[in-house]
């Protein structure tokens, strides 16, 4: 994530958060109707971010099942998503 897409992110929802270590895997932001854009990741390019940092595919995957996919960390938390392969 570039300096000047999370300006915009905070720009939208200075409460959004983003996740530490995964910029690479950053797409956008959205928002359902009536709360506060959000960060969204391609979920697989977040295990990929974490196989640079020196996981193995599995270790990756189970890090990012738990730790991030699976955290609430409240309104501003980021989706992740699994882009359809077309």
């Amino acid at each position: 994530m570039l300096d000047e897409e999370k300006e915009v992110l905070f720009e939208a929802n200075p409460d959004a958060l983003v996740a530490d270590g995964l910029e690479e895997a950053y797409i956008g932001y959205g928002h359902q109707h009536g709360k506060p854009p959000v960060a969204i990741y391609d979920a697989e390019k977040c295990v990929e971010a974490l196989m640079k940092q020196g996981m193995t595919y599995a270790e990756a995957q189970e890090w990012f099942d738990f730790n991030t996919a699976g955290a609430w960390v409240g309104e501003g938390t980021p989706i992740f998503m699994t882009p359809r392969e077309l």
